[in-house]
């Protein structure tokens, strides 16, 4: 078992981009930044209770924690052996992202797990997905390379009456698969990022490795809350997220912020996916925030920064956050490379970036020139 198991929480999100009702969007903005009525897709943010997030507006994307039934159901070996016969074929071999996640390779041996981590975090995300907003992401009948669609010839009371099993129970998500005959749609799912929670965030006991995935839908569809966790679902823009982050109408955490600000570069779903599912076979690289802190304000220090440390210590039991007495002039003048955030307060937040991006990604772009241009644009 490995010895972060209390500590460090292993999850995987599916961030999910569909695109609009009415159809894709042709025309394009003057601005670089391609405003609201520019995009043609939306992203699906959930907002959370009070209970679970001490905070009355937090959002995010849908979440999940690993659970040993994603791992070592001999089941989903059986049906991913079926696919050897239909037209997806075998999932492609990513580079290993994973390295460090509670389920190592030692781990799932000991469970007798014939499940690669990459599927099981894939089937992870789906499962979640489909507890917390009822979409249910399986096999299309289309190519491998085409935006998802979403092909459910189950009825919505079979659909409703599986996702409250699943909901009760992770575990009868592949007896829901075998009895529907669906495949989780873990093609659809593109690596995009993974984030380690520094410590001190959420309290002592609660910190999160996390996969992001980037999925694309041809349709939106409708959600469903779990009455548990979520008030409500919101289909959005990524750069109408931004702007309402700015406004303080909702608050989502930094590397969602991070990643949304990825995403405006992209108003086309195609474009989004096709970049998505080329950037993918690269790999990840994990990113663990290093918190410097001031009277005034924290730096989460970001890897490729000069600032970051040379050796981190990812279970937290030895690095805590840093202290400083420096003015920021005086931290950004004494680095020539840059990659952190610098906030003021939860919705005063800025991103300072000059470094390139590893395995080909790209650099977000600023919250506050998405905000500024979202304005204007809705002037128009």
């Amino acid at each position: 078992m490995n010895t972060l198991m209390l500590e460090l929480v292993d999850e995987s999100t599916a961030v999910v981009h569909a695109n609009l009702r009415g159809g894709p969007v042709t025309k394009l903005g003057r601005s670089q930044l391609n405003p609201a009525s520019c995009f043609d897709h939306f992203c699906l943010l959930k907002k959370i209770s009070i209970d679970i997030n001490k905070m009355s507006n937090g959002s995010c994307f849908t979440a999940g924690r690993i659970v040993y039934s994603c791992f070592v159901s001999f089941n989903w070996v059986v049906f991913f052996f079926f696919l050897s016969s239909c037209e997806h074929g075998y999932i492609k071999c990513y580079p290993p992202i994973y390295n460090g996640h509670l389920f190592s390779p030692t781990d799932r041996v000991k469970l007798g797990s014939p499940i690669p981590g990459d599927v099981a975090f894939r089937i992870c995300a789906v499962r979640e997905t489909f507890e917390e907003s009822g979409v249910l992401l399986v096999v299309p009948k289309g190519e491998e390379s085409t935006i998802t669609r979403l092909i459910l010839p189950w009825d919505k009371n079979v659909l409703s009456k599986w996702r409250s099993l699943v909901i009760n129970n992770p575990a009868n998500f592949i007896k829901m698969c075998k009895e529907l005959q669906c495949l989780p749609n873990i093609w659809a799912l593109h690596e995009w990022g993974n984030w380690l929670t520094p410590t001190g965030v959420y309290g002592k006991h609660r910190r999160y490795d996390t996969a992001f995935y980037i999925c694309c839908l041809q349709e939106t569809p409708y959600t469903l809350q779990d009455e548990k966790e979520i008030i409500h679902f919101k289909w959005s823009t990524p750069s109408e997220v931004l702007h309402r982050y700015k406004s303080k109408e909702l608050w989502i955490a930094p590397p969602q912020l991070y990643d949304l600000g990825r995403m405006c570069r992209f108003p086309a779903l195609k474009e989004l996916h096709r970049f998505a599912r080329q950037r993918s076979l690269e790999g990840c690289e994990q990113w663990l925030p290093i918190n410097l802190i001031s009277d005034n304000y924290i730096i989460s220090i970001l890897p490729g920064d000069d600032l970051y440390l040379e050796k981190v210590d990812c279970s937290g039991k030895r690095d805590g956050p840093l202290i400083t007495d420096k003015s920021l002039k005086e931290l950004q003048s004494s680095c020539s490379d840059l990659h952190r955030f610098i906030s003021q307060d939860l919705y005063t937040v800025s991103l300072q970036v000059n470094i390139s991006p590893k395995y080909n990604h790209l650099q977000p772009l600023s919250i506050q020139a998405v905000d500024a241009d979202f304005k204007t644009s809705s002037k128009l």
